[in-house]
């Protein structure tokens, strides 16, 4: 069998029974036994029991041999010998304790349309669908050409225009010149003018004159004591 036919059948075995990264490698440059090396992960003991078995069974109906299968008992690490190529199925702490892709992953192998020449699949991707010519999933769908809006252009008020409405109302808001406009006065303001009308006058004070002082030189004034006699009452 073909290596590019049996890697294609062992990579689909392995998606079928949702096998976890898978990775496929070319070890020809490295070993003459195989030309191929895969390592996939299995989550339990079970699903590496099934990836084994649905590798197996596939690689068979097509038409290809299987060598052997060694590590179903326990389940942690299947390797399952297909001739040309091998098959690493491990469970995860396994797979990080080995680590095998350091060993063998010198020229890893694309898992994409490169690894499905030669198959039915590929062929049917090959050739090109026609296009119907209702809008489906192999039409492409027309370009949709953004609509833009035309606005219409808003007139801008002139400045008096806006000022006139302002200024006729400042001028109905102010008084009209020539009048007179009298506010009575409050209960308050009436009390107190009465009280100040009430109070007694004040008394004005008189200023006192100062004496005047007598020079130095001047001769002091005798000042001359009359004494009356009193009539004695005969």
């Amino acid at each position: 069998m073909d290596i590019k036919k049996l890697q294609t059948l062992v990579v689909d075995a392995l998606e079928d029974v949702k096998g976890q990264d898978i990775q496929v490698f070319d070890t020809v440059h490295l070993t003459s036994l195989f030309d191929r090396i895969a390592v996939v992960s299995g989550t339990s003991n079970r699903q590496t029991k099934a990836l084994a078995a649905s590798v197996r069974d596939k690689v068979k109906d097509a038409g290809g041999d299987v060598v052997g299968i060694e590590g179903e008992d326990t389940g942690e690490w299947v390797l399952v010998d297909l001739g040309d190529m091998i098959v690493h199925i491990m469970q995860p702490a396994i797979r990080q304790y080995y680590r095998l892709e350091e060993i063998w992953g010198d020229k890893p192998v694309k898992l994409g349309a490169a690894k499905r020449k030669g198959t039915a699949e590929a062929t049917e991707l090959a050739v090109p669908r026609a296009k119907s010519k209702h809008l489906a999933s192999t039409q492409e769908a027309p370009e949709v050409k953004p609509v833009r809006e035309r606005k219409t252009p808003v007139k801008k008020a002139d400045a008096t225009e806006v000022a006139k409405p302002k200024r006729a109302a400042a001028k109905k808001a102010a008084t009209p010149a020539g009048k007179v406009v009298k506010i009575a006065p409050t209960k308050s303001e009436t009390a107190a003018v009465k009280a100040l009308k009430e109070l007694p006058p004040k008394r004005v004070a008189t200023p006192r004159v100062k004496a005047a002082k007598a020079p130095a030189d001047a001769v002091p004034e005798k000042k001359v004591i009359k004494r009356v006699a009193k009539k004695v009452a005969e």
